[in-house]
């Protein structure tokens, strides 16, 4: 198997676990609707680690452009193979969720919510702020690299990184989840989002594209950051693309603050003297 295949068929099999316990949990007439957010974090904790183990021989099982990116800013990664890999997760993700679409086939019909439907393929905000909601995302993908990384470091039986990898996803998601759904992945949300968009899924409603780009900005910038993070601190490695991507960073958010303060003044209603 090439790392283009491995990391395409781990990326699906990512998103037939994930995307597949959110169908469960939220889709009427499923044995598990209403199941809650337990079983989701455990859910997708499992499929990041059965991913894992699937391709981890043959690509290293990136399985997420954040991943590739933070192992590429540490020298761990090649860059010339960086768009390759980037475009596997992508592809196995559209593929993973038009998988859980044909899996559920009859519960679209049975559901009525277009939110609901959406939520089985993509992630959004609890609460719609564009700053918080990217600075959640970027919090999560930074742990998330950092946490891949430290585990890497130590030694445990043969055979258990994976488990125990999959146990960091569930952390994130059950003390960092509940803001944003924690995409920490462009892949899982831009490439099930784009599946919602094209299947023919019954009263799905909008895809939701205004907020599309914060898990995948977030997560990229959380990630590269989180690798050179690890490297500098814990490593005692420091490099000058420690100091460019945290102060591209640092303007990204600086800029959607004020774009978001811009907007809540335009929106304040007006005080009229008569």
């Amino acid at each position: 198997m090439t790392p283009f295949v491995a990391e395409l068929v781990g990326t699906a099999l990512l998103i037939i676990f994930g995307g597949g316990v959110c169908a469960g949990v939220s889709l009427k007439k499923s044995f598990a609707q209403n199941s809650g957010w337990i079983v989701i974090t455990m859910g997708w904790g499992l499929a990041v680690a059965i991913a894992v183990y699937a391709v981890g021989q043959f690509s290293g099982a990136h399985l997420n452009p954040a991943v590739t990116l933070a192992l590429a800013f540490n020298g761990d990664f090649p860059w010339v193979d960086v768009p390759t890999y980037i475009v596997a997760q992508f592809l196995g993700a559209i593929i993973g969720a038009t998988v859980v679409f044909l899996h559920y086939l009859p519960h679209w019909n049975e559901t009525d919510d277009p939110s609901v439907k959406l939520g089985v393929f993509a992630t959004g905000p609890a609460v719609p702020n564009p700053f918080a909601n990217l600075l959640s995302e970027i919090i999560g993908s930074f742990i998330l690299i950092v946490g891949i990384l430290a585990i890497g470091a130590n030694k445990f039986t043969d055979g258990l990184n994976p488990f125990i990898v999959g146990f960091l996803i569930v952390g994130i998601g059950l003390s960092l989840g509940g803001t944003t759904g924690y995409a920490i992945n462009p892949a899982r949300d831009l490439g099930p989002r784009i599946a919602h968009f094209l299947l023919p899924i019954p009263g799905k409603g909008s895809s939701n594209w205004s907020y599309a780009w914060i898990p995948v900005i977030g997560p990229a910038l959380g990630g590269s950051f989180g690798g050179l993070f690890y490297k500098a601190i814990f490593l005692g490695k420091m490099t000058t693309a420690f100091w460019y991507v945290l102060i591209a960073t640092v303007v990204v958010l600086a800029i959607v603050l004020i774009q978001q303060g811009k907007t809540a003044a335009y929106k304040q209603p007006k005080n009229i003297l008569m």
